[in-house]
């Protein structure tokens, strides 16, 4: 399984890599900025983005409208601190397939990776 990681945090982006690794999920990407993200991720053709809401000079919204207008194909999990009703409601209601708390979900991140990419549209 393929996966782009778009997170304003180097550190964070690190760990989900590690964690996903385990789960034999190869890293085809990585970015922190909306307009990089969306570059990446049409040029690498992920199965599965888990994308960050707040990235560096913008926000996840751009990259998952942009993304999912080209490509719809390609499944996003956000996973974000900012999880306030409004931000899950408005990021399911434009497509993606799961939102989870960074702070307490991240354990769930590989399941929901896996889920997702099980059933994107091909």
């Amino acid at each position: 399984m393929r996966v782009f990681l778009a997170d304003d945090s180097a550190p964070i982006r690190q760990r989900v890599a590690e964690l996903l690794a385990v789960r034999s999920m190869d890293i085809v990407g990585e970015a922190e900025t909306p307009r990089a993200s969306i570059d990446g991720i049409l040029a690498a053709h992920p199965d599965v983005v888990v994308l960050d809401v707040q990235l560096e000079g913008g926000t996840g919204l751009e990259v998952l409208r942009a993304v999912r207008q080209a490509d719809p194909g390609i499944a996003f999990v956000v996973f974000s601190n900012n999880s306030a009703p409004a931000y899950r409601k408005r990021y399911l209601g434009e497509g993606a397939r799961c939102f989870l708390d960074k702070s307490s979900e991240f354990d769930r991140l590989a399941s929901a990776v896996a889920e997702a990419s099980a059933v994107r549209v091909h």
